[in-house]
């Protein structure tokens, strides 16, 4: 008994030393702080930190900093940097890019300029000091932006180019850090670091935009059906571009960084991948490093004497006061609203990642002190509160400027947010990829299911075939459940699959039909006769046919045909909405072939729906001749046909020998045809 009582007291001698028993104490701090915290409206990166301080070797001193944290730290710092690469929307970046480099430049150059002379003349830092500390005002976390997604006004301009500002403001920052480091070296910052410098990252982005892109989209090609391989493959890359950034003469963040950008476009944002990447990140890797980040933090020092708590007022004032002043300038240039200066602000006003990164490397590189680490912190728990704040009631007013301004938006939004997506199966081979394209248009703020539907004739055996169809279909609930997007299995008895599928659409008030493409010669010879016929003949819902090539995150373009009065039809805002979606997924830009008519209501709704898109519009009328789009397509474009029904007043007679030639002359090609209801 004194044995097992000797022992007991061993393992639990602080601080901990046993790995099994120091890292179920950390899951637990994950797991139990921010439910406590949660009803005090902190923000979770805060109770992490103070969790972090409490456990550490100037708290209680359960915990020591030491090997092990120190690599849970390290892959935590890279994944937050790699995750924020990720994030991007390279698309809103495209269509608002003057925009957000000129904020990008405001929000840079002002916290900047304001900081470093506070840094210099009033707090009575050296030159490195200054100007590395300076810099960290200048980076911005967007920790407010899940206000911004939940309360639906993400699609405003000013959300998008707060976004986009953080490319600039993130890697302007990066590099700063590098010279500071080269600087504060021995031998300063010669010609040789120069010279050293830009070649080495000319060699390192080089690789990282031109060689990985094309290694990953091989690796996801070939690998399509190994989806576990994908996330390995995903952390190979962002572990390599940190080593390489190292190589390179610049800091491992600045690799994890580019390495999000370079596989940006690669990963749709409502992919099982990217949930993969961002549970990971947010159950386990991120809160493991803000733990660590706690407890770098000296509280006896920040009581020890007023320089630490100057030095954490004056840093949380002057970081507050020049992201307000960019917000404010970005405001007067682009004529917004208060409410959009406010969104600015709340979204650039969060200091979390790239300033913990850049101010942690500084400390270790023995650049700044003490004082500076710890009202850091104290600045990222003010700037996360403001942020949160901040953001919340800008996106209040957005939504209250909305009901005013336009009570009708409000109606079609709450409808369009009740969309059902129906996916009949037909053929098991190809169906993961037409789920795969379901999940990637599904508006995500629709509370219903993708709904999979087995159509079995009514016989001796219909219930065993029902029965084997589920069976089938659980690894495509599975996929689905990967990307965090729910799905029901339905079934149904008919001798007619075309009355099924019509009879299934309207009890689950379906707007879209999602359909392979017609595996058999008489089905491409005339798609509007056959089985395929009688589907688009008795539903009235719109249907895209979609004939999967490559994977989907491996093409390029998308080049759309709309048919003359395509804006005529009913389901017209629909599809239009679709192929932004699916653009924005993809990062991929719209080449739009269609009528000026056509273009001026594509161009209408998009003002009115206040949605942004990467859409190039070219004028064509020749139908007669309409392989004459051929000549301007590239291999891995996504080739869309907005065709019509029989019947309808946008139908045309040559409509109907279209698909022939598509599978004819776009045999390599991803095909989707739409018709609108």
């Amino acid at each position: 008994m004194n044995d097992f009582l000797e022992m007991l007291s061993h393992e639990f001698q602080l601080p901990l030393s046993n790995p099994v028993l120091v890292f179920s104490l950390i899951l637990l701090i994950i797991l139990v702080s921010p439910i406590l915290f949660r009803r005090l409206n902190i923000p979770g990166i805060i109770v992490l930190i103070i969790s972090g301080i409490v456990i550490g070797p100037f708290g209680f001193e359960l915990l020591e900093q030491n090997a092990a944290i120190a690599l849970f730290s390290k892959i935590g710092l890279l994944y937050i940097m790699f995750i924020a690469g990720l994030d991007l929307d390279m698309n809103q970046f495209k269509v608002n890019r003057n925009k957000s480099l000129l904020f990008g430049l405001f929000t840079f150059a002002l916290p900047l300029g304001i900081g470093f002379p506070v840094c210099f003349y009033l707090l009575g830092y050296d030159f490195n000091a200054s100007f590395l500390t300076a810099s960290m005002f200048a980076t911005h976390t967007l920790i407010a932006y899940p206000i911004v997604s939940k309360m639906g006004v993400s699609k405003n301009e000013a959300v998008a180019i707060t976004v986009g500002g953080t490319i600039l403001t993130d890697t302007a920052v990066l590099i700063i850090l590098a010279v500071i480091l080269g600087n504060a070296q021995e031998g300063g910052l010669t010609a040789f670091f120069w010279i050293k410098l830009v070649i080495s990252l000319t060699v390192f982005i080089a690789i990282m935009f031109l060689v990985v892109p094309r290694i990953a989209k091989w690796f996801f090609t070939k690998m399509e059906k190994e989806k576990h391989s994908h996330y390995i493959f995903v952390l190979t890359v962002m572990f390599f571009a940190a080593f390489l950034a190292e190589l390179a003469g610049v800091e491992d963040i600045i690799g994890a960084f580019l390495a999000g950008l370079a596989l940006n476009r690669l990963i749709p944002h409502s992919s099982a991948l990217m949930n993969r990447i961002e549970f990971m990140g947010n159950s386990l890797f991120i809160p493991f490093f803000l733990i660590s980040v706690g407890m770098l933090v000296d509280i006896s020092v920040i009581l020890s004497g007023y320089m630490a708590i100057v030095v954490a007022i004056t840093l949380a004032v002057v970081a507050i006061s020049g992201k307000w002043l960019a917000a404010f300038f970005t405001q007067l240039v682009f004529k917004y609203s208060s409410s959009q200066r406010k969104m600015i602000f709340g979204l650039s006003s969060g200091h979390a990642a790239a300033t913990l990164a850049v101010i942690i490397v500084g400390y270790k590189a023995e650049i700044i002190d003490i004082n500076i680490l710890n009202g850091t912190i104290i600045l990222i728990l003010i700037t996360s509160i403001v942020a949160t704040l901040a953001t919340e009631n800008a996106a209040k007013m957005m939504v209250s400027e909305s009901r005013e301004t336009d009570p009708e938006e409000i109606k079609r939004s709450e409808s369009y947010k009740k969309e059902s997506i129906l996916l009949p199966l037909a053929n098991i081979e190809n169906f993961d990829k037409l789920m795969e394209f379901a999940i990637l248009i599904k508006d995500k703020t629709s509370a219903n299911p993708v709904s999979i539907l087995s159509v079995v004739p009514n016989d001796e055996e219909a219930e065993l075939n029902i029965a084997q169809a589920r069976n089938k279909l659980d690894e495509y609930v599975k996929q689905a459940t990967a990307a965090d997007i729910d799905v029901e299995i339905t079934s149904t008895i008919d001798e007619d699959v075309a009355n099924g599928i019509y009879r299934k659409s309207r009890e689950l008030i379906a707007d879209l039909i999602i359909l392979g493409w017609p595996t058999s010669a008489q089905g491409i010879e005339d798609i509007m006769g056959g089985k395929m016929g009688e589907i688009l003949e008795k539903t009235t819902k719109t249907t895209f046919i979609c004939d999967v090539i490559k994977p989907w995150e491996t093409h390029q373009r998308m080049f759309v045909a709309a048919t003359p009065h395509s804006e005529k039809a009913e389901g017209f805002q629909l599809w239009v909405k679709k192929l932004i979606k699916l653009s924005e997924e993809l990062s991929i830009p719209i080449i739009m072939n269609c009528t000026p008519k056509t273009q001026n209501a594509i161009e209408i709704l998009i003002k009115v729906l206040k949605i942004k898109a990467s859409i190039e519009f070219r004028h064509f009328m020749n139908w007669d001749d309409f392989l004459i789009l051929s000549k301007d397509m590239l291999n891995d474009d996504i080739f869309v046909l907005i065709s019509a029904k029989k019947g309808t007043k946008t139908y045309q007679r040559n409509l109907h020998r279209i698909p022939n030639k598509l599978n004819r002359y776009f045999k390599d090609h991803t095909k989707i045809i739409i018709y609108p209801n």
